[in-house]
């Protein structure tokens, strides 16, 4: 069966932190008067980030899940600040003021760039009649972020876990995907930066998948891509 969709993750694929998280991360404090150490705070954020649960809310009303992934958010950030010693600072100034002025910077081009090979690879893509998803276990802001850097209109559906009740590697967001591209999972490739959630994800699910690892992070893994301009090719 030959491919008519082809589905995206989104962080580390499609679009990465400008400079680096914790970049970011001391960039909004100075906004609030405070000094914070980028390397710590790039320091922490790995182990917090691994040890939050998934981004995914099985049975939650769709109503409820935006105060959902905003607590999901805050513990996080609690967890990195803390463990770059910023936390007593930070509660000088207001920890909620901080996160709520960090939530709402991420839902911003201000806070991310677009790999140079995505827009090519996308209108490429469509040109070969192919549908195009978006399959992330990143948040809702996702959808803005994408209207402002002028990449939604490349999507036919975007599959966000929070909203699917299932987070990558599991099975059920992929089936959502393809449901939602009209489309049989053996139809579909699926791209992404993670050798466990996206490529052994979407093959456990059925579908085509491929690593794009343009830091060269994964050379064990076969059929690796180190360009999303290699995927046309595949597509």
């Amino acid at each position: 069966m030959g491919t008519t969709a082809v589905c995206f993750d989104a962080a580390g694929t499609l679009v990465r932190v400008r400079g680096s998280v914790g970049l970011q991360y001391a960039a909004v404090a100075r906004r609030l008067g405070v000094d914070a150490d980028p390397a710590a705070l790039d320091a922490a954020f790995p182990a917090a980030f691994r040890a939050a649960p998934p981004m995914a809310f099985p049975g939650a009303a769709a109503a409820a899940v935006p105060a959902l992934e905003r607590r999901h958010w805050r513990d996080l950030v609690c967890r990195v600040v803390e463990t770059a010693g910023l936390a007593p600072v930070l509660d000088t100034v207001g920890f909620d003021r901080y996160f709520d002025l960090l939530f709402d910077h991420f839902a911003t081009p201000a806070a991310w760039e677009v790999y140079p090979d995505v827009r090519p690879t996308l209108a490429a893509v469509r040109a070969r009649g192919c549908r195009i998803g978006l399959v992330t276990n990143f948040d809702g802001r996702i959808v803005p972020l994408l209207e402002a850097l002028g990449l939604r209109p490349s999507f036919d559906a975007l599959t966000l876990s929070s909203r699917v009740g299932a987070a990558k590697p599991d099975a059920r967001i992929f089936a959502a995907a393809v449901t939602a591209l009209g489309v049989p999972p053996a139809a579909a490739l699926h791209v992404g930066d993670s050798p466990d959630d996206d490529v052994a994800g979407a093959r456990a699910a059925g579908l085509v998948a491929v690593l794009v690892d343009r830091d060269g992070r994964h050379p064990a893994v076969p059929g690796r891509v180190h360009s999303l301009a290699e995927v046309t090719a595949l597509a």
